[in-house]
């Protein structure tokens, strides 16, 4: 008889510590959104949020408990009592709860952070282990910095842990310190050294730091852990996390090496996934990004062009169709029609009624009237616009500079603010500085403009640009977007969108 398959569980952190990653903070009503994507990927754990965070945090995690019927929803939790009432309060809703509490376990966290002893951290988990086990069956314990623990201490902390109520035991690697390897051996050691350890799914939580984290997540899983933290796009705290893309798609393609695992995941859905997160956080994908990334279907050289018109498989290891893409480009141009466009959105997985669709027509138009020709990105560009809060603060509706050899740049702007038409004008460094002076004018806000970046969305001369911004905002980081065929509009709309997400 064959072996039966081991089932892996994929744990999507995407909400929570991809939030983490500075300046892709998230409201309640986006977590929603993204967590009904997550639903339909098929990953068997959302960790919705930190919920003693902030209200809007709880809001998100509460929300997500009430709506997402298949997944587990889980809430993160220090071992604090405060922290595990909260998580527990906002997963109330929740058809399969999970609370998860961490702790660290270092000797650099330890002396640092806690200034603990060890014996004070063994009774801290255990205390909170029960406490939460008495709001929720499910409970999952971290003991943070794990991979830069001392095993023996390491051993002792996962089996009170188990003994106290925790069904699954994740091993972090906080810090992206470990290696493939040195995981192998780290799981293998705790499934030998840990007593009632069968009692306990084991976890990974890698972190990027080195550029290990899906190794390392899937070294883990190969030892023998049943479930791994992931996140979309591989976003999160500094480097990012393991890349939930990558470990499905590895564990996928190479049949051969996981031949014992299955997974729940639906992994056409991955690509609108990747694209739904990039635009909700503001954080663009990497042209080279595995998997997901505008590059890793395509093929320049010749040599590559020829080989895969004869043989897909000579240059591709991966079908895109299993992720969802169309490797064919469909160039659409203002004689098209409306069902042709609508068809077109819904292969590149947008999904408009037809009020929506009726001003995707009229703007996709305008932009044929402007371009020879419109490419997939191109698309992606107006539907992605179509996914922002429709409710916008500041709206803008011209904008004008003007400059020579003997003339300072000046730019005139016109902005729609609560049904008035406001105007500036500044002078600056240039169109964008004057732009951006112009706008602060009107907002009356202070805004200190930390990177500012400008891109073509498509090929040739005519090409959409699409302009990104990180500027600094009553102290909090935020993403701004913006696209047109006009690179000083598209500026513009970035530094708008900056604003509109903070007000």
């Amino acid at each position: 008889m064959p072996k039966k398959k081991e089932k892996i569980f994929i744990f999507d952190t995407t909400l929570r510590d991809g939030e983490q990653a500075p300046g892709a903070s998230l409201t309640s009503i986006q977590k929603l959104e993204i967590a009904y994507q997550l639903e339909r990927l098929g990953v068997d754990v959302i960790e919705a949020g930190f919920p003693v965070a902030s209200p809007d945090d709880f809001k998100a995690v509460s929300s997500v408990s009430a709506q997402i019927k298949k997944s587990s929803v889980c809430g993160l939790a220090r071992c604090t009592k405060k922290d595990i009432e909260a998580a527990a309060k906002a997963l109330k809703k929740a058809k399969k709860p999970r609370i998860h509490i961490f702790l660290a376990t270092s000797g650099i966290h330890l002396k640092y952070k806690f200034k603990k002893a060890e014996e004070e951290i063994l009774a801290l988990t255990k205390k909170y282990t029960r406490l939460a086990r008495k709001h929720c069956d499910d409970i999952e314990f971290s003991p943070e910095d794990a991979t830069r623990s001392s095993k023996d201490f390491l051993y002792r902390v996962i089996e009170a842990a188990i003994s106290c109520g925790a069904k699954t035991i994740n091993i972090p690697d906080t810090v992206g310190y470990s290696y493939p390897q040195e995981i192998t051996s780290l799981i293998s050691d705790i499934k030998n050294n840990v007593s009632n350890i069968n009692k306990a799914i084991i976890s990974i939580h890698c972190h990027d730091d080195l550029g290990m984290a899906t190794a390392n997540s899937l070294a883990a899983l190969s030892a023998g852990a049943k479930q791994a933290h992931c996140t979309i796009n591989g976003i999160g705290e500094r480097a990012g996390n393991a890349s939930l893309e990558e470990v499905v798609m590895a564990i996928k393609t190479r049949k051969d090496v996981f031949s014992g695992f299955k997974l729940g995941i639906n992994s056409k859905e991955i690509s609108r996934s990747s694209r739904l997160v990039s635009n909700l956080t503001g954080f663009t994908i990497a042209p080279n990004k595995s998997i997901v990334g505008r590059n890793a279907f395509a093929h320049e050289a010749g040599i590559h062009q020829d080989a895969v018109l004869k043989k897909r498989s000579t240059y591709e290891i991966m079908d895109p169709k299993d992720v969802g893409l169309d490797k064919s480009q469909l160039v659409l141009g203002k004689h098209s029609g409306r069902h042709a466009l609508a068809k077109r959105l819904k292969k590149l997985g947008f999904r408009f009624d037809k009020k929506k669709n009726d001003l995707l027509f009229k703007k996709f138009k305008n932009l044929a009237d402007k371009k020879k020709e419109i490419f997939d990105d191109d698309l992606i560009a107006l539907a992605e616009e179509e996914t922002k809060p429709r409710k916008q603060a500041y709206k803008l509706v011209s904008v004008g500079f003007s400059t020579g050899t003997d003339i300072s740049p000046q730019a005139s702007i016109k902005i729609k603010h609560k049904r008035k038409v406001l105007q500036a004008k500044a002078y600056g460094d240039g169109p964008v500085d004057s732009c951006y002076k112009a706008i602060d004018k009107i907002t009356g806000l202070k805004i200190k403009l930390l990177n500012y970046k400008l891109d073509a969305i498509t090929r040739g001369k005519d090409a959409q640009g699409r302009a990104k911004v990180e500027v600094e905002i009553k102290g909090k980081l935020i993403v701004g977007r913006g696209a047109s065929t006009d690179i000083l509009e598209a500026s513009v709309k970035a530094y708008l969108d900056a604003v509109n997400r903070i007000v």
